[in-house]
């Protein structure tokens, strides 16, 4: 697993709004090398569509694991719940046809790009009720 992989998913989160915290930013760091940065990509209308929908499920994932880690009573019982946090979210991001990098790579260009975190943001809270 990508030790980057929490803090981007956590950080498109984060960049336009939703309601998680930084706690997925202080994930423990695993013992593998640094994998490299993605790189913000153009997202197609399809892509912005897919993105908000596994956005929405990662906020879930992360909502429904915030308590467990804070609840965590060590750094043993930390890691295996976020590793198991990583899988979740790793699958609610593939089961709306992205990969990984794609949705990375689409976060870096919400936080780089104004009017794309302000479209995503509407679309996202629009479809909050649904």
């Amino acid at each position: 697993m990508q030790p980057s992989l929490k803090a981007f998913l956590s950080a498109a989160a984060v960049a336009f709004g939703l309601s998680t915290t930084a706690v997925w930013a202080q994930a423990v760091p695993t013992e593998t090398a640094p994998a490299q940065a993605p790189q913000a990509i153009q997202p197609s209308e399809a892509q912005i569509q897919q993105y908000v929908s596994a956005a929405r499920k990662v906020e879930a994932v992360v909502q429904d694991y915030q308590p467990r880690l804070q609840a965590a009573q060590d750094e043993v019982a930390r890691k295996a719940i976020l590793q198991e946090a990583d899988e979740k979210m790793v699958t609610a991001v593939q089961s709306d046809g992205l990969t990984v990098d794609q949705y990375n790579g689409i976060s870096i260009a919400v936080q780089q790009d104004p009017q794309l975190r302000e479209r995503i943001t509407t679309l996202f809270n629009n479809s909050k009720g649904q």
